[in-house]
C-alpha cells in the first residue's frame, strides 16, 4: 500500500488513507472524505442517542413497566442504524470507491471489509 496522498476535497484539503486496506479498528485511520453536513447530523443524532440511554438508565431504576423499556431500547437500536447507513454511504461513496479504481489487491481487500461490515451491522 502506498503513503497516503493528500487531495483537495471540496475546496478542503482531504487525506485519503485507503480507510481500512492497512489494518482494522482502533488505528487512528481517518475517512478519505466526509460530508460535513452529514457528520453534524450524526453528532445530532449521537447526542440524542445519548439521551436515550440517559432515559433507559432512569427506567430501570425506577422499576418503569417491561415493555415500554423494550420500546425505548427499540428507538435506541432504530436511531443506531441511522447512523450506522449514514457512515456506510460515506464509506461506500468515498473510501470503497476509492479503494476499487486503484487496483486489484486493494479492490479485494475492500470488499473482505465489507463484507465483514454487512454482516456485522445486519446482526
Amino acid at each position: 500500500m502506498s503513503a497516503p496522498k493528500k487531495t483537495q476535497a471540496g475546496g478542503e484539503l482531504a487525506v485519503s488513507c485507503g480507510c481500512g486496506l492497512d489494518d482494522r479498528a482502533g488505528s487512528g485511520r481517518k475517512a478519505l472524505a466526509v460530508d460535513s453536513d452529514a457528520k453534524a447530523r450524526n453528532l445530532k443524532r449521537l447526542r440524542r442517542i445519548e439521551g436515550q440511554v440517559r432515559g433507559l438508565h432512569k427506567m430501570i431504576e425506577e422499576d418503569r413497566y417491561c415493555a415500554d423499556i423494550m420500546t425505548q431500547i427499540s428507538s435506541v437500536n432504530e436511531a443506531l442504524r441511522g447512523v450506522g447507513r449514514e457512515l456506510m454511504r460515506n464509506h461506500l461513496k468515498h473510501c470503497a470507491a476509492a479503494a476499487i479504481r486503484a487496483g486489484e489487491d486493494e479492490a479485494d481487500a475492500m470488499y473482505d471489509e465489507l463484507l465483514d461490515l454487512m454482516h456485522k451491522f445486519n446482526r
